[in-house]
């Protein structure tokens, strides 16, 4: 089958690779109809090299068709139509039945020290085959699926593998009073989610970028804006905006991408050059983030507020600014989005006609599979106004 394959930094391309069996009785196979170019990938696009290796198979976007399963997987045949969430989860263990299946204690990558295992996301969650391609084999699958009906565009449901139950878990976790104001740092596919979510719920949202194109996308949408070009002290303009106190919460969409820390941007930079074996533990235990857009949070949400955090990191030893999270009593949650405890907030969202969250309209590039090093580089690079690639094997 065609796959997309991560060959070094800033190089992915379409290969044949073996087509995927069943290997397990929970295993599935299914025929990507439509996988999404995730910001998260671009994190493997650019940055965590040491931990990939030349012909991983990426992507954790996807959905498609049942073409075969397992003799354990009874709820689902060929022919259904499946979206596939973006971690391999069980349905049964502690973790699961807490409603932490990004915890899964059966997929748990213990040789590394981490939660679930993901698909097309490196050594440390497994090195599971991802779903940028033809083909892609589902393991708990009598779990780890979402089924959808015929009908409406792969649009409509693609999104419930990642971006809107990550946008939905930010918002939640975020724990905007009634009536409150809660600001979104970063307007990408998460952060324009966590806006769409958060003006359905009745907040008042700011949304923060530096991106134009971005920021007048959320215009449209009724959310008021700042352009971190545009103000000396974006702390300031966001005080102005609320009273001189700050937004109730600060849901903070960016991550290891955020601009602005040349010496972590350095790290990163070295990172890439050096040996995996010596970059691997550089970045678990150096620290090779870049936390301005963390530390924008810490300083803008007012006394006693609440961060969420759904930026992806990927350091161990980054400092922070603990006395002024103290004096000021933030509460901070954080962490990967646990999909299919959302599912049932979110799919009658997904199936409503109306489409409430915007869904259909959402992607702006449609691509052949043949087409994903273009569009990695076009969304990595913010040209042509990607905003949002949907791949089509």
């Amino acid at each position: 089958m065609k796959a997309v394959t991560w060959q070094g930094k800033r190089d992915v391309r379409v290969e044949d690779v073996p087509d995927p069996t069943i290997q397990e009785p929970t295993d599935a196979i299914i025929r990507v109809t439509s996988s999404g170019i995730c910001g998260s990938d671009l994190h493997l696009y650019e940055v965590l090299a040491p931990f990939l290796e030349e012909g991983d198979v990426l992507g954790h976007e996807p959905m498609g068709i049942v073409e075969a399963v397992g003799s354990e997987v009874t709820d689902l045949r060929p022919g259904d139509r499946i979206v596939v969430p973006f971690q391999i989860s069980c349905g049964h263990c502690f973790m699961c039945e807490q409603n932490l299946q990004t915890q899964c204690e059966t997929t748990q990558v213990r040789e590394q020290g981490m939660g679930a295992a993901l698909f097309g996301y490196t050594k440390l969650y497994g090195q599971v085959p991802g779903g940028q391609a033809e083909y892609l084999r589902v393991p708990q699958a009598q779990y780890t699926h979402i089924k959808v009906p015929e009908g409406p565009s792969d649009d409509r449901f693609v999104y419930l593998s990642d971006v809107a139950p990550t946008a939905w878990q930010a918002v939640a976790y975020a724990d905007v009073p009634e009536g409150g104001t809660v600001a979104v740092v970063g307007l990408g596919p998460i952060g324009d989610m966590c806006c769409r979510i958060a003006l359905r719920q009745g907040a008042r949202v700011i949304g923060i970028d530096l991106v134009p194109d971005r920021l007048e996308r959320m215009r449209r949408l009724g959310v008021e804006t700042i352009g971190l070009g545009e103000h000396d002290d974006v702390v300031e303009a966001v005080k102005d905006l609320t009273g001189g106190r700050g937004p109730d919460s600060v849901i903070e969409a960016v991550g290891m991408e955020a601009h602005g820390s040349p010496a972590s941007k350095l790290a990163q930079t070295m990172a890439s050059f050096l040996p995996d074996a010596v970059a691997a533990p550089m970045m678990e235990k150096a620290g090779v983030d870049r936390l301005e857009a963390f530390y924008l949070a810490i300083d803008m949400v007012r006394r006693g507020g609440t961060i969420s955090l759904i930026g992806v990191y990927g350091g161990q030893a980054d400092p922070l600014p603990m006395l002024t999270m103290f004096d000021k009593q933030i509460q901070l949650r954080m962490g990967q989005a646990n999909v299919k405890r959302w599912m049932d907030d979110l799919l009658p969202l997904a199936l409503d006609d109306d489409d409430p969250l915007g869904l259909e309209t959402f992607a702006t590039h449609h691509l052949p599979l043949e087409e994903a090093p273009r569009g990695y580089e076009i969304f990595q690079k913010k040209e042509d106004d990607a905003f949002k690639v949907l791949l089509k094997p």
